[in-house]
């Protein structure tokens, strides 16, 4: 038997049954991840079902990186090349999905209980349009969010009052936010912030007040499901006011 015949054979040589569990379950996973998403997005089932959809899913994630992880190391010992790359898949489809539940956790425990932010905690804008308006949560939250926050405040501008709210209101619109109530006179722009995967619903509310130089921007941001919101609405009210800063500056410039 030639040489070629003898390499052909052992290419074909069955694949080990562990690294196909590691693939057919990594696979597995992002199907039920996949359901998990879209369950809640059409209503089937509400969000702790669709976490604890989730969940499971990371549980046999973690069974898939072990499968696959072995499997693939078997596979390179024995050069099987077949073997060795759907180790690697499965590596790859169950490794994001455990990497992504043990950030979502740690998060958990880093930031704290609160799930409204605002710059201003002692007079905060008031929502008055979106569905099921809620008062902030009063002065608990507010201690609790300058000791985790303490660089949110109030965003001083140099132009009009009018001109900021313009320039608040196109902020808004360039970052895909859902416009809820856009009020001039008052200085109020309410808005939808849509998450990527799930489609959670967080809730803005712009306020825009005259001051002796311009205007003063507040922003407070809130979130519909669950009391900690992991520093999500913190981090949107930071990348809202930088974008607006920067894009005034930029008009103020030219």
């Amino acid at each position: 038997m030639s040489k070629n015949k003898l390499v052909k054979q052992k290419s074909r040589k069955p694949l080990s049954s562990t690294v196909l569990l590691g693939f057919a379950l990594s696979v597995v996973v992002i199907i039920t991840i996949a359901i998990s998403i879209l369950g809640y997005r059409f209503g089937w089932w509400r969000h702790p079902e669709a976490f604890s959809i989730f969940e499971w899913a990371t549980y046999a994630a973690i069974i898939a990186l072990i499968a696959s992880g072995y499997g693939a190391f078997k596979a390179r010992l024995q050069g099987r090349h077949r073997g060795l790359l759907l180790g690697m898949t499965g590596i790859a489809l169950s490794l994001p999905v455990i990497t992504a539940t043990v950030l979502f956790e740690y998060s958990a425990k880093v930031y704290p209980g609160i799930n409204d932010i605002s710059t201003d905690t002692q007079d905060p804008p008031s929502f008055w349009d979106v569905p099921n308006p809620m008062e902030y949560p009063g002065q608990v939250a507010a201690d609790l969010q300058q000791a985790a926050y303490p660089d949110l405040s109030p965003l001083p501008l140099p132009v009009s009052p009018e001109q900021a709210f313009e320039q608040a209101l196109i902020v808004i619109t360039d970052k895909g936010w859902e416009v809820i109530a856009k009020v001039p006179n008052d200085g109020r722009i309410e808005a939808i912030d849509t998450s990527l995967l799930f489609g959670f619903k967080d809730e803005v509310v712009v306020r825009i007040t005259p001051s002796n130089d311009g205007a003063i921007v507040d922003v407070r941001s809130r979130s519909r499901i669950g009391r900690i919101d992991r520093g999500a609405n913190a981090k949107r009210i930071r990348d809202y006011l930088k974008s607006l800063k920067e894009r005034v500056a930029r008009l103020h410039k030219s």
